[in-house]
């Protein structure tokens, strides 16, 4: 359903409920009741306001030393859970993960990008699940820590590395200073084949992580680093990755914590390729204590508004992040409908943050990712282990998106 520019956006709540937990490479043996969540609808918007909430009094707590390698994680009760692929089955350090998200078999294969000491892209038969259905995809000995990996709309994939400064250059680009993006190009026939592996080295040069597309064909990304940054990549050729612009996020008229009115700032072509967060840097770009990972409607279902863009920021000090922010790329003057050109303006506002919307029990969110009805669902990732006294879980938090009921006749909070 397509929903105008103009059109009334949904207001949200955050789930208190933490459904789902795990404590790092160790697991809760018992779960407790699933807690109900507040859907209170005072926010008139679904973007530029924040959403009330009510918030678990704390983790769900790590009592378990060594893990359960078959139930890895705590489940309120009437969920179930069932491992799919595991290490020694890929490399070591699997990260972010996607299907194929279009074609004649979209949806049958998962893929997933690991950054540990082998850096591969491993696929998953979902149709056929066994002993043999996961094999590796992509692998070059150059490649260090790939993190990201995402589906492109034409139908390949893109990869990437999360280095700052990179320990394996390239041989093509051996002055790029951080880690680059690579397109993988499956085979017409089969998406689990690959054809052919290309650098895109206009997308940036830094430490990648979350990419996203929107529907003009644009590619939104971070730099994992203090002060990180947030991208837009801009095509020269809709679908042809091989050179365009890449623009960084500033704030212009801030209205609280590197929030408010923004402009796409563009970088020079050259000095990209070479290093995007020195750019950034250079243009007085607004930074972040480590962005991780974006996500955008377009990635799971057309509805409501396309273009409010999320980005799990995860640093906790120095300065303190630790929060989901949410960038309305309809911001300003110049607002597209369809294939029209985005505006050069945005707006940034705080989604979920600890004292607006909830408790100091929301630690390093990492990774998010919206459901085909809009709730967005975001995981921590605090680190450490039992052994070195880990007590609380790893957490998975959702923010769940009013219903169009309470959409047509919105509640007090």
């Amino acid at each position: 359903m397509h929903i105008m520019l103009n059109a009334p956006r949904l207001a949200v709540a955050v789930a208190s409920a933490l459904c789902l937990t795990a404590c790092s490479d160790e697991v809760v043996s018992t779960a407790p009741p699933l807690q109900m969540m507040s859907l209170a609808s005072s926010s008139p918007a679904f973007d530029r306001v924040a959403f009330p909430s009510t918030s678990l009094s704390s983790s769900f707590a790590c009592t378990v030393s060594g893990g359960d390698a078959v139930n890895p994680l705590s489940l309120a009760s009437g969920l179930g859970q069932t491992i799919i692929v595991s290490e020694p089955q890929v490399a070591d350090a699997i990260d972010m993960n996607t299907q194929n998200e279009n074609g004649p078999q979209a949806g049958r294969y998962l893929y997933r990008a690991s950054e540990g000491s082998i850096s591969e892209v491993s696929v998953t038969d979902l149709q056929n699940l066994g002993p043999n259905s996961t094999k590796r995809f992509a692998f070059r000995a150059d490649w260090e820590s790939l993190d990201p990996v995402v589906w492109t709309p034409w139908g390949t994939l893109l990869t990437a590395e999360e280095a700052n400064v990179a320990s394996k250059p390239d041989p093509d680009f051996p002055g790029a200073v951080g880690g680059l993006v690579y397109e993988l190009i499956p085979t017409k026939a089969d998406p689990s084949v690959l054809e052919r592996i290309v650098a895109r080295p206009a997308i940036g040069a830094k430490a990648h992580e979350g990419m996203r597309f929107d529907k003009q064909g644009n590619l939104y990304s971070i730099s994992e680093r203090n002060p990180g940054y947030i991208y837009r990549f801009t095509p020269d050729r809709k679908g042809d990755l091989s050179s365009g612009q890449l623009y960084v996020l500033k704030i212009t008229a801030p209205t609280g914590d590197r929030t408010g009115e923004a402009e796409w700032i563009p970088l020079d072509r050259n000095a990209v390729k070479i290093d995007a967060s020195a750019a950034a840097d250079a243009v007085g770009a607004t930074g972040y204590n480590r962005p991780e990972d974006v996500e955008i409607a377009t990635s799971s279902g057309d509805f409501d508004d396309p273009n409010t863009l999320f980005v799990a920021v995860t640093g906790q000090s120095g300065p303190a992040d630790n929060r989901i922010i949410a960038i309305d790329l309809d911001g300003g003057p110049g607002k597209h409908e369809g294939d029209k050109k985005l505006s050069s303006t945005a707006f940034v506002y705080d989604y979920v943050r600890i004292g607006l919307n909830t408790t100091s029990e929301f630690e390093m969110p990492d990774n998010v990712a919206l459901d085909p009805s809009g709730n967005l669902f975001i995981t921590e990732d605090p680190g450490g282990s039992f052994g070195g006294g880990k007590r609380k879980g790893d957490d998975i938090w959702v923010a769940r998106r009013s219903s169009l009921r309470e959409r047509a006749a919105p509640r007090g909070g």
